[in-house]
């Protein structure tokens, strides 16, 4: 299982996992050590098509916007995103889910909604981090986040395309409850 520990906010701060488990764990090590820079750009280049063809679909489906210019540029994300695709994405993801809200940037200290977003992407990051452990993969070892302070580097990778995922949950909460400080 993966332990999530919060802080005084009830913000998942930590998260601890067994590395043990997996029978071809030190083949898998091995093996995701030694892939090869094509390898990562190409899946990079994989990873990013479908978080932005993922965030179009929530437009249309919560904001009824066709976002047809998302699904040009997923089909032209270059290996590695060479051209920041990724970004352009979403800058205009973010200011059409929640332009309502005046001043909305997402910026992991902004305002709301972005500490439920926040929230929803530890969840998101500690399901993600188990399931590559108990696969047999290093999560610290990312296919294009790479950061000497980040534990969980491959998970960041993984979890990208699954964001949406947790936007559309935090969208009906807030249809729901309304904003939630």
């Amino acid at each position: 299982c993966a332990v999530v520990t919060c802080n005084e906010k009830h913000m998942p701060i930590g998260l601890m996992l067994p590395l043990e488990g997996n029978t071809t764990q030190s083949e898998r090590f091995r093996e995701q050590i030694e892939s090869s820079l094509p390898l990562k750009k190409q899946l990079w280049q994989q990873t990013i098509q479908q978080k932005i063809r993922n965030q179009a679909a929530v437009l249309q489906a919560h904001r009824n916007e066709p976002a047809k210019n998302m699904l040009v540029w997923a089909s032209d994300v270059k290996s590695g995103d060479s051209e920041n695709l990724e970004g352009r994405a979403a800058a205009f993801y973010w200011k059409t889910l929640f332009g309502s809200i005046d001043e909305f940037t997402r910026d992991r200290e902004g305002i709301a909604p972005n500490n439920l977003l926040n929230y929803g992407y530890a969840i998101l990051r500690a399901v993600v981090a188990r399931s590559l452990v108990g696969s047999g993969l290093l999560p610290t070892l990312g296919i294009h986040h790479h950061n000497r302070y980040n534990a969980y580097c491959l998970a960041d990778d993984i979890m990208e395309p699954y964001r949406p995922y947790v936007d559309v949950l935090v969208l009906r909460l807030i249809d729901q409850f309304g904003m939630i400080e």
